[in-house]
């Protein structure tokens, strides 16, 4: 008799982790460089999505030497790229200032948000049917449309930063996006039905009083690893609570994040619960999920450990939760000084997920992270783990272990990376392919060539 296995149930026969480089692609051999807030405009690792793919096509945005926000496009798995410069030209040197894409199903657009940080934001969509016949459409400027400082006549907010699209089961495209600044924000939701783009609203709370064995703060903003809908339709979201007030760390050369939380949505981000299955929260209205709700944090770290925002999540094939995480341990000190230099020394990543029975386990991944910046997750087919690292390091886990057996899979060596890499998430599930964007290394504004890698996973 055949066994039977529960989805996400890895089997000894499983393949483990693995990577393959089977060739490297230039998007740009003169891209834009400049280093702001440690990393680069180009791929940062909050982007959703710089790089992805669809209906047999992959798509990545870039800003060029001259500041040109471009789109290129490329049969998968072909050596070379289409590119399409959308009318917008990068306003300031901020790293923040990304592009990201989205594809709503119901009509086959592609949506870009870009160059935003705490203000307005430029806003262009391709033509209906654009996604959905690739081959019959020619790749011209004429299939945008003009750059537009609202979603099509929908103002949002006046400080508005981190544009990340998701596509709904249903077809739809949703935005998420923060309003207000870091320190002071709330998360909210705007959703595309192929037809208008309607508000959904906030959904995080930015008030009420967090305390830690140094001081107090009573503002803070909520910084999501991602918001990710797994294959039975259900929204997850980790994240890391930002402070407002320093005080509540030992050292001001620290980072005031704190604490790795978890929610979930069942009802396409309209209200919000946590681990538990208790509404903490509802988009839109006045009860949001707040630093005070109960059974938000599934795993407790004061603001002494620079813990990292924005880190990474994904969904395996059971729809159950993993997330990556980086700060410095307490074996290097309960104090952070200067979260640059402390997290390049001594940072660690941790893989955070929820198992089959419904508890929350934390492993560290035995790699030093070399860098303050962020660590990028993906899996494979089998379940497998696979942590990208800053400089294009990959580290795989396997499900069968446990995720307890992590170890480098490939080094970086040759690829010259800056630092974060941008990884394709909608790639792998379609053909077993890990795609990386990464930026060569460079020197104050000399721009240099940027770069996608891809990795055959396990058949």
């Amino acid at each position: 008799m055949t066994p039977v296995f529960a989805a996400g149930t890895a089997r000894a026969a499983d393949p483990g982790p693995s990577v393959t480089r089977t060739g490297t692609t230039t998007l740009d051999s003169q891209a834009l460089f400049f280093v702001s807030y440690d990393g680069l405009v180009n791929n940062n690792s909050f982007q959703k999505n710089g790089l992805l793919t669809y209906k047999g096509y992959q798509y990545a945005v870039w800003y060029t030497a001259d500041r040109n926000a471009v789109v290129g496009r490329r049969v998968l798995g072909g050596s070379t790229w289409s590119t399409v410069k959308v009318g917008h030209t990068l306003r300031y040197n901020d790293s923040h200032n990304v592009i990201s894409m989205g594809v709503s199903k119901v009509d086959g657009r592609l949506h870009l948000n870009m160059d935003s940080h705490s203000d307005g934001f430029t806003y262009v969509k391709s033509v209906a049917g654009l996604m959905d016949n690739p081959a019959g459409l020619s790749w011209t400027a004429s299939r945008f449309g003009a750059p537009q400082s609202t979603l099509d006549g929908l103002a949002l907010t006046s400080q508005f930063t981190y544009p990340q699209f998701v596509s709904t089961p249903d077809g739809k495209l949703q935005l998420s996006y923060r309003v207000a600044i870091s320190g002071n924000g709330r998360n909210a939701l705007a959703e595309y039905d192929g037809t208008r783009w309607t508000n959904l609203g906030e959904w995080s709370s930015s008030t009420g009083t967090y305390t830690s064995e140094h001081g107090s703060s009573t503002a803070r903003n909520m910084y999501l690893h991602g918001i990710d809908y797994d294959r039975n339709g259900r929204l997850h979201s980790f994240f890391t609570w930002r402070e407002q007030n320093g005080a509540v760390m030992c050292n001001s050369g620290g980072i005031t994040n704190h604490d790795t939380g978890y929610v979930y949505s069942d009802d396409r981000g309209r209200t919000w619960r946590n681990n538990a299955g208790a509404v903490v929260g509802t988009t839109g209205g006045s009860d949001k999920v707040a630093v005070t709700d109960a059974g938000l944090v599934v795993d407790p770290l004061n603001p002494d450990h620079s813990l990292m925002n924005q880190e990474s999540q994904f969904t395996d094939s059971a729809g159950r939760p993993h997330a990556l995480i980086s700060y410095v341990p307490g074996r290097f000190g309960q104090c952070t000084t200067n979260y640059v230099a402390n997290r390049t020394a001594n940072g660690r990543v941790f893989h955070v997920r929820k198992n089959a029975s419904g508890t929350w386990q934390k492993t560290e991944i035995p790699v030093p992270l070399n860098s303050s910046q962020r660590t990028k997750l993906a899996l494979d087919k089998y379940d497998n783990a696979y942590a990208i690292f800053p400089f294009g390091r990959i580290a795989g886990a396997s499900a069968a272990s446990g995720y307890t057996d992590w170890t480098v899979l490939f080094d970086g060596s040759g690829l010259n990376a800056f630092g974060e890499v941008v990884i394709d998430e909608t790639r792998i599930a379609q053909d077993n392919v890990l795609s990386v964007l990464y930026q060569e290394k460079s020197s104050g504004t000399t721009p240099s060539a940027l770069h996608v890698v891809d990795f055959r996973l396990p058949a």
